[in-house]
């Protein structure tokens, strides 16, 4: 099976820009989507339905912000929108749907780039988020993590880690973070088949960064150490380019 997760920064301006020609072409078996930035009635359903998708939406309160979406070519056994804190739910970050043994989940860790009040947020839900997960494994032991994590983990996952030391989303203290998430359990599939360096998945708009390719790898897929065997791929399309993120692809014997 094909597992896509993008953050579409948009989910209007993605398909403007052609996502739905690119969606039916590469047909993925599940595709989570990040920052929806659109309320359900914005959503055209059909056109993805259209597809063969079943879909599934959880949207921020806020108007043109935030949300995660999740579609899925086979039915869902359980779909669960929400992690259960209100202060969170509102701004639409996480989405599990189960399948037999397995649940897939989409989720958009929040950025801390605005400033020391929503970086203070984000770290506060890094906490709720990794003590969370670890008690959903004793119900669901068999996950797939996809999303936007708003962090690069290693020095190799960003164009320039020594002048980005001090930014939100390379800081020490969300490194660490992704450190103690990783020794709980959970495997960065793309480094699992590529160990090189320069591979990324989101770059700014300015100073032509996506042409020059300075980039950072912050979308991934993480699965419990459970799964490994079951990993046959993972790998980035830079090339699409509907967003300032790309898709991140994860195949696996479902």
């Amino acid at each position: 099976m094909k597992l896509i997760s993008y953050n579409v920064n948009g989910l209007r301006s993605a398909l403007a820009k052609g996502l739905l020609p690119w969606l039916e072409e590469e047909h993925p078996d599940i595709f989570c989507l990040q920052e929806l930035k659109a309320q359900p009635e914005q959503i055209p359903d059909e056109e993805f339905q259209r597809l063969g998708y079943y879909t599934y939406w959880h949207c921020a309160e806020k108007k043109g912000y935030s949300g995660v979406g999740l579609l899925t070519i086979r039915e869902p056994d359980r779909v669960i929108k929400g992690i259960g804190n209100p202060e969170y739910d509102r701004e639409g970050r996480f989405m599990r749907a189960d399948f037999g043994q397995i649940s897939v989940i989409s989720v958009y860790h929040p950025s801390g780039t605005t400033g020391e009040v929503r970086q203070e947020f984000k770290m506060q839900w890094l906490e709720f988020f990794l003590q969370y997960v670890n008690r959903l494994r004793d119900e669901r032991p068999y996950l797939i993590i996809s999303g936007d994590f708003n962090i690069c983990h290693k020095p190799i996952d960003i164009h320039d880690p020594i002048r980005n030391a001090h930014s939100s989303g390379f800081l020490p203290e969300e490194r660490e973070w992704m450190d103690r998430f990783v020794a709980s359990g959970f495997i960065d599939t793309f480094r699992v088949f590529n160990n090189q360096p320069h591979q990324y998945s989101w770059w700014s708009f300015r100073a032509r960064a996506r042409e020059k390719n300075l980039g950072w790898r912050i979308d991934y897929h993480f699965v419990t150490e459970n799964l490994k065997p079951k990993l046959r791929n993972a790998y980035l399309l830079p090339q699409i380019n509907h967003s300032d993120h790309c898709p991140v692809v994860l195949e696996i014997d479902f």
